[in-house]
């Protein structure tokens, strides 16, 4: 292989086209392949979409992933990386390939054996060897979390010889997200913990784009507690601010939005991430984030659906008991109107009747007579006015219930 026309081709790609740089790229990493030897050119920069040499490489180790899923390419991985990425560019590459490799190779998740004997080989390595377990434990890991299995990935983390090799990278940002990943699935551990260890990892100045992911992965994943829809709205919100562009952190505002029953936001959030979600690169993740994206898209608009009708019938319902209310309104009038009427009336009969009775008494001085029709009047006034006060009283009383 020669290796210096191999760097004088992919420098010449640095002004192509991405389709071009794509293409090219790939077929220098399938040379590499063919005659067995690893690329020899260096790394200064994390940029994925233009930098030849770094798309080359990508290249090279998904197809050297695919081919041998296991512990110890990442362990050969993690070896190169080391020596040919230079360290300002190293943790976004050590991240992204670790979980992304992992994600593609997640039916494939070692035994305890095979993890043992690729602890065996890492503790047996040079000064790098905990550069080596940090990497080999983070592809595991990203299995694991691929595969949604917290409880193990939550032991492995804990417990792993290959994860205590990796020494002080354990408290690096990144570890911490995936024990809050866990934490947020895992059966013996309560919501409290995983948020406290959310946090943590969301506070921290050294949180990193990979770190965000995982922690809003753990969070969508997890069973439902008080506030987790609001808490997932808002971080993904963060995070979009952040990290513009990145169709999974719009999937996940719009989980969260769809959560707090906020069905037209969400559905501006979920065509986002369609939009964003990239069209060309490995078809096999393009196909199952476009799948996932698809599938809670319709879940949205079924809510959305669901919530306009329930909202509709809200309205009806509402417009039904005012309407009733009307009537009965109506109603109590009406008869209030009549009560009133026949009391009136009863009570004039009554003045009629019994004023004609004394007038026509002749053992009565004028007097006499005057002064019991007074008398007689205004008792049957004060018994109408009893009457109607009563009425008024009782339709008040309705009426004020009735609201």
């Amino acid at each position: 292989m020669d290796h210096a026309l191999v760097e004088s081709v992919l420098g010449s790609l640095v002004a192509a086209n991405s389709r071009e740089l794509e293409r090219e790229c790939e077929q220098v990493a399938l040379q590499y392949l063919a005659q067995q030897v690893e690329p020899q050119f260096d790394i200064d920069s994390a940029d994925f979409d233009r930098d030849p040499r770094l798309i080359c490489a990508d290249r090279y180790w998904h197809q050297r992933f695919r081919a041998a899923p296991t512990l110890h390419t990442a362990v050969l991985c993690a070896g190169w990386m080391a020596e040919h990425i230079a360290a300002a560019a190293h943790e976004p590459i050590r991240e992204k390939w670790a979980l992304g490799f992992a994600f593609i190779t997640r039916d494939s998740v070692e035994s305890a054996n095979e993890i043992a004997d690729a602890t065996a080989d890492v503790v047996a390595a040079d000064d790098s060897g905990c550069n080596k377990a940090y990497f080999a434990t983070l592809y595991h890991a990203g299995k694991l979390r691929a595969d949604f299995c917290f409880d193990e990935l939550g032991e492995f983390l804990a417990s792993s010889p290959l994860a205590m090799a990796a020494g002080p990278h354990r408290e690096s940002v990144l570890f911490t997200a995936l024990r809050a990943f866990a934490a947020f699935g895992c059966r013996t551990t309560t919501h409290q913990h995983a948020c406290d260890l959310f946090t943590q990892v969301w506070e921290s100045p050294e949180r990193t784009y990979a770190a965000t992911d995982v922690v809003l992965n753990g969070l969508a994943a997890s069973p439902d507690f008080e506030g987790r829809g609001e808490l997932l709205r808002d971080r993904s919100a963060d995070a979009v601010a952040t990290y513009p562009g990145r169709d999974i952190l719009h999937y996940r505002l719009a989980t969260g939005r769809w959560l707090c029953g906020e069905y037209d936001a969400a559905m501006t959030d979920i065509d986002e991430a369609l939009r964003l979600l990239p069209a060309k690169g490995w078809r096999v993740s393009h196909e199952l984030l476009q799948g996932q994206y698809l599938a809670r898209r319709d879940a949205i608009e079924a809510a959305r659906v669901t919530d306009r009708q329930a909202r509709a019938d809200r309205e009806r319902g509402q417009h039904t008991e005012r309407e009733v209310g009307r009537l009965a309104a109506e109603v109590r009038g009406t008869v209030l109107r009549a009560v009133e009427l026949v009391t009136v009336f009863a009570a004039v009969i009554a003045f009629a009747v019994g004023s004609l009775n004394v007038a026509l008494n002749g053992n009565l001085s004028r007097a006499d007579r005057i002064w019991i029709v007074a008398t007689q009047g205004l008792g049957l006034l004060l018994f109408a006015f009893l009457i109607l006060g009563g009425s008024w009283f009782i339709a008040d009383r309705l009426t004020r219930r009735s609201r």
